[in-house]
């Protein structure tokens, strides 16, 4: 896909009253917190005011004003719907398809991980999909079978293969596929046997910003569970000299403490400009969980700091290994030692880093999903 210049995005910009007729309707899996993709989707309701909101369940309190007014399943009355979606898996193929199609839009956007891209639309609507990932349960169950109780594993392999033969079916409805990495578009292309389009997801990149402050330190951000990875990075630290803070909380917190040096602390419930302040004052960001993007290093690298991070999934796209941080081929004690050790002593420019991050903006998610959108709705 072309991506459009300066200039053309100020056409657009001026030109965006004459195209604003397109009518778009947005299907998202689920609305009960506001996390990575819900910014995606409400991104999307800006770019497109008018737009329809579908999705399974919601819990409109944890929203912000723009996706209040989602249109839920007959899921939204199952009680404990709204605080324990993750158990509604099963049954989230049921809740697309007992909807009457969509047939009075122009363009479908399914906003997917799971089941969303599974929406009925009727035939001649194109349908695009901005996909987060292939269902990860269904296909990468190998490395997520450790989250699953050993008693139910067999059960759930069995259901899962069950759950890829339908999600190949779904993949079908789909016009065309827009991936948020290059990994996923892999993934994309190797289940389903599709081509993918890549627009990384937005990251305030206006907001996260250099600070002019001195750097001192490390910092892991992430949620405290086994696939992040962060009891490599506390014990990394023990017997270095640098100082690690540990932002976020979960299951392994009161274990990870108990192994932790006096060089590391943990802290939880930031503000968004209090963890902007962190990154501005820390050397580099550790984070070795391979994440199918990874909001938190592009945010980090908008506000000039280097990642350490696994040569895998979304950080081959963020981190450009040796230029604004170092990229591990097996993230271990011992590597993210030596990359910490090499982080502290090389100098590096936080304002080159941060322009790097300019390719994960809003206003370039906006633009680059506005073109997607024209392509197929018949105003481009």
């Amino acid at each position: 896909m072309t991506i459009p210049t300066g200039a053309e995005r100020l056409h657009e910009s001026r030109d965006r009253d004459a195209r604003d007729d397109i009518r778009v309707a947005i299907a998202h899996e689920w609305l009960v917190s506001y996390a990575g993709s819900e910014r995606c989707v409400e991104e999307l309701v800006r770019e497109f005011p008018g737009s329809r909101l579908l999705t399974t369940v919601a819990r409109p309190s944890q929203l912000p004003l723009d996706l209040r007014a989602a249109q839920t399943s007959f899921l939204q009355h199952v009680p404990g719907a709204r605080t324990h979606h993750e158990w509604l898996l099963p049954v989230l193929p049921l809740a697309w398809a007992l909807r009457r199609p969509i047939d009075d839009v122009d363009v479908v956007i399914s906003s997917s991980h799971a089941c969303a891209k599974a929406v009925r639309v009727r035939s001649g609507i194109p349908h695009i999909c901005y996909c987060y990932t292939p269902m990860r349960y269904a296909w990468l169950f190998e490395e997520e079978r450790g989250r699953v109780p050993v008693a139910l594993q067999r059960p759930t392999e069995i259901a899962m293969a069950g759950f890829r033969r339908w999600d190949v079916r779904s993949s079908k409805r789909v016009t065309h596929f827009v991936a948020i990495s290059t990994a996923v578009a892999k993934r994309i292309r190797d289940f389903y046997g599709r081509d993918a389009d890549v627009i990384y997801p937005p990251v305030r990149t206006d907001y996260f910003t250099p600070g002019d402050g001195d750097r001192d330190g490390f910092v892991f951000v992430g949620r405290l569970v086994s696939y992040k990875r962060a009891d490599l990075v506390v014990e990394a630290f023990s017997g270095l000299p640098h100082k690690l803070t540990v932002v976020g909380n979960g299951h392994q917190l009161e274990s990870l403490k108990q192994r932790a040096t006096p060089n590391v602390r943990f802290v939880s419930g930031l503000s968004t400009e209090a963890l902007r302040a962190l990154y501005r004052s820390s050397l580099a960001l550790v984070f070795p969980g391979v994440e199918d993007f990874g909001i938190v290093m592009a945010e980090a690298q908008a506000c000039g700091t280097p990642v350490i991070a696994a040569a895998a999934g979304g950080a081959r796209d963020i981190v450009r290994h040796g230029e604004t941080g170092w990229l591990l081929d097996e993230p271990s004690v011992d590597s993210i030692r030596a990359a910490v050790t090499e982080a502290a002593a090389s100098p590096f420019a936080a304002n080159e880093i941060a322009v790097t991050s300019t390719r994960f903006s809003t206003a370039r998610f906006r633009a680059e999903i506005r073109e997607v959108v024209n392509a197929y709705g018949g105003h481009g």
